[in-house]
């Protein structure tokens, strides 16, 4: 496990820096295509079809990473490519400006309903809709502030910022929780998560936004940049929460098999979705101004 995390973080790195650099068309493709398999995990997720390897023997575990991959993409109801489709069109809305954003939301919500009506089956119709609009709203909606951060003044340096302390609050608060984890946070969530572990990743993820303020150039002042260095690991600390309950939910340990050691897109993108709005708000409102 850890090798694998090591050798994803090699390969994972060096591409985030890359699309963050490159900016434009393609790092809004590239996010359209990561938010929208996220979003198959999610609705994979909340359709109960497990798509983890966790109780397979070490012996047949490639073939069931090969096996839950296969069926992210093949297989899953129209519901969760109606869903993900529209999370990759959230994400070239908002490629386009906030107006085009949030009128693709809106026909999002109409488009939707329609699709439900046309189909006809009013006992499930009300459940269904709720389960797309989760999906467009949790990843999609959030997940597509990632453009408009990276599309702000200096957003090159934002981005960084937001992605890599929110990582190094991830990264500790797992290493920290495993070497001294005694306490747990929420177990009726999660039962890995520990108050120990959570103490490591504020700890890191503060001082990663500190660090980070300083040699991206961004160099913000203590007075603007401590407040944000205490919200963006307790916000990493609420998303990662978040997906827990919602993996706690479907019965699940991983979203899916698709990155080695983490488990599935959504399992590293799950901080990151709010943290990534709290910083562009927070620069749009306290830093800007």
């Amino acid at each position: 496990m850890l090798a694998q995390r090591i050798a994803t973080t090699i390969v994972g790195v060096p591409l985030i820096l890359g699309l963050i650099a490159l900016g434009g068309v393609g790092y809004a493709i590239a996010l359209a295509f990561i938010l929208s398999t996220a979003a198959l995990e999610f609705y994979a997720a909340v359709s109960h079809r497990p798509l983890t390897n966790s109780a397979v023997a070490e012996g047949e575990a490639e073939a069931e990473d090969q096996t839950a991959a296969a069926g992210l993409f093949f297989g899953q109801r129209p519901l969760a490519y109606l869903g993900a489709g529209f999370v990759a069109l959230l994400v070239a809305a908002a490629h386009n400006g906030s107006d085009w954003w949030t009128g693709a939301l809106a026909l999002m919500m109409f488009s939707a309903f329609l699709w439900l009506a046309w189909r006809g089956e009013v006992t499930a119709a009300l459940q269904d809709w709720l389960v797309v609009l989760g999906g467009i709203l949790y990843v999609g909606f959030l997940g597509s502030h990632l453009i408009f951060l990276r599309d702000l003044e200096n957003g090159r340096d934002w981005t960084m910022l937001a992605i890599f302390a929110t990582f190094a609050a991830d990264t500790a608060a797992y290493f920290v929780g495993r070497a001294f984890g005694q306490k747990p946070l929420a177990p009726h969530i999660s039962r890995g998560k520990t108050v120990e572990g959570t103490l490591g990743g504020f700890i890191a993820g503060a001082l990663g936004v500190v660090f980070l303020n300083w040699v991206l150039g961004v160099r913000l002042d203590a007075a603007a940049i401590l407040p944000l260095a205490i919200l963006l690991p307790l916000t990493a600390a609420v998303g990662d929460l978040g997906e827990s309950l919602v993996k706690r939910g479907a019965g699940i340990k991983d979203a899916s098999v698709l990155v080695p050691g983490h488990g599935g897109l959504l399992d590293r993108l799950d901080s990151l979705l709010f943290t990534t709005v709290l910083v562009y708000y927070y620069v749009l409102w306290v830093v800007i101004p």
